[in-house]
């Protein structure tokens, strides 16, 4: 993966839900990461077809990995096209050098 490639700025978040005295959730996000990205929406080609056990995911994001930090399914995406869940992380290769992370977009509900 070269950086030309890697052109998206995002930030990884982890998101932590608490509730108050009145027992109302709320939740808090920290940034955790801000980093550059490849960044694939999806789209009809063969990589997307065999990877139909993830149909909920809309788009991938490969990054380094960051050192002293685990990147999870507990943790969202931010970039400038809006807020992803991760639903899936992978080491590519296994060689510890990338994070593949499938994502979901959060869409907000209108109403």
């Amino acid at each position: 993966m070269s950086f030309g490639k890697m052109n998206t700025f995002i930030d990884l978040i982890s998101v932590e839900r608490t509730k108050d005295s009145e027992g109302f959730g709320k939740s808090k996000d920290t940034i955790l990461a801000s980093v550059r990205a490849y960044k694939e929406d999806r789209h009809g080609n063969e990589k997307w077809a065999n990877r139909a056990t993830f149909s909920e995911a809309t788009a991938l994001f490969r990054f380094r990995k960051i050192p002293d930090v685990e990147v999870s399914t507990n943790m969202v995406i931010v970039c400038n096209d809006g807020r992803y869940e991760i639903t899936n992380v992978e080491d590519v290769k296994g060689r510890g050098m990338y994070i593949e992370a499938l994502a979901k977009k959060v869409v907000g509900s209108s109403g």
